[in-house]
């Protein structure tokens, strides 16, 4: 046989197996793309699935846990019965605390006798004619929250403007993307959380006489939960808030979490070296009455005593039973911060 012969049946064979392996290739590859097209259609799409698949409610230790912490009565008797709206809804992220908040707020409000409370994950719920029947909203831990319609819209500012109250814990500051009245309402919106969940973090009291400080009996503490930044753009800042509660950077646990290289990024925004970062405050807006704070990430929060009872002095100033200076921080006067002691 000739040498061009052999050289030619070699080419083919080469060919033929350089045929199958690329056909063999193809198959692999589309057998793992319908694999990964059958997994993301059975990954839960709508809110309920979601929900459902994230969501746990409390056990029973934990049930015991969160009533053991709640005050045994509120600091002022409600001028009226009320009743609150628990809006508990998530467009993005979902936090694994939200049930345990919604068995805590319902808790709180009956034991302390401050108030009766529904629970909503539907936006269908904000009506003219719904909202009559609350004297507040408080957003539980709604992460990108939304509202579907102008209707939806301005049933909830009619609700503020009419001189009823809002509450927004944790990633309430996390929402309102797509509406910018809201968003400056809540007065912050999420920019990173550099202090995380995993940590225990120092607090210093902005106004440590304010009403709704008095939880924390005049000074500093430490507590473990994630901490949010606010983006500038969009944080209404304290010419506009009265800011009760920031972290304590005096400390070295809080302010050295910024040296971390992958925070640096967060300069551009606030500048170099330690800075406020506050978590709770409370306003005036539109007639109506805000409280806010970040706290509330984690589980173990719902099971804090001297929390609870500052979201129970929030809300009840929210209500308009609990009287509260709401004058911004920079028309307020000099206050002494009061500081976290040094952690044990």
């Amino acid at each position: 046989m000739k040498k061009t012969s052999i050289l030619l049946i070699i080419a083919a064979a080469f060919a033929s197996l350089s045929g199958a392996a690329l056909a063999q290739q193809k198959d692999k590859g589309k057998a793992k793309a319908n694999t990964k097209a059958k997994a993301k259609k059975k990954q839960p799409q709508t809110w309920k699935e979601r929900a459902a698949a994230r969501l746990k409610p409390p056990t029973t230790q934990q049930k015991n846990a969160i009533r053991q912490a709640l005050p045994g009565k509120s600091t002022v008797q409600p001028k009226k019965d009320r009743r609150v709206l628990v809006f508990w809804r998530s467009e993005t992220f979902i936090h694994t605390s939200i049930l345990h908040g919604n068995y805590c707020l319902g808790e709180m409000g009956r034991k302390a006798r401050a108030w009766k409370t529904d629970f909503a994950d539907e936006y269908s719920v904000f009506t003219k004619e719904n909202l009559a029947n609350y004297d507040a909203v408080i957003f539980n831990n709604t992460t990108s929250v939304t509202f579907e319609n102008d209707a939806q819209r301005d049933a909830l500012m009619g609700f503020v403007k009419s001189g009823k109250g809002i509450a927004g814990i944790h990633a309430a500051g996390d929402s309102f993307y797509k509406w910018k009245l809201a968003a400056s309402m809540i007065g912050g919106q999420f920019n990173g959380h550099p202090w995380t969940a995993g940590g225990t973090w120092a607090f210093k009291l902005n106004d440590p006489t304010h009403p709704l400080n008095k939880a924390f009996a005049g000074k500093g503490f430490w507590h473990k939960d994630e901490i949010y930044q606010y983006k500038p753009a969009t944080y209404a800042g304290d010419d506009n808030l009265r800011i009760l509660v920031s972290l304590d950077m005096s400390q070295d646990a809080v302010s050295k979490v910024l040296d971390n290289e992958r925070f640096k990024r967060y300069e551009k925004d606030y500048g170099k070296g330690p800075r406020e970062v506050p978590v709770s405050w409370l306003r005036e807006f539109q007639g109506g009455r805000v409280f806010f704070s970040n706290l509330g990430h984690n589980e173990s929060t719902y099971a804090n005593p001297a929390v609870l009872k500052h979201f129970l002095d929030g809300i009840q100033y929210a209500l308009g039973d609990l009287s509260a200076d709401a004058t911004p921080t920079t028309k307020a006067g000099k206050m002494r911060p009061a500081l976290a002691p040094a952690k044990k």
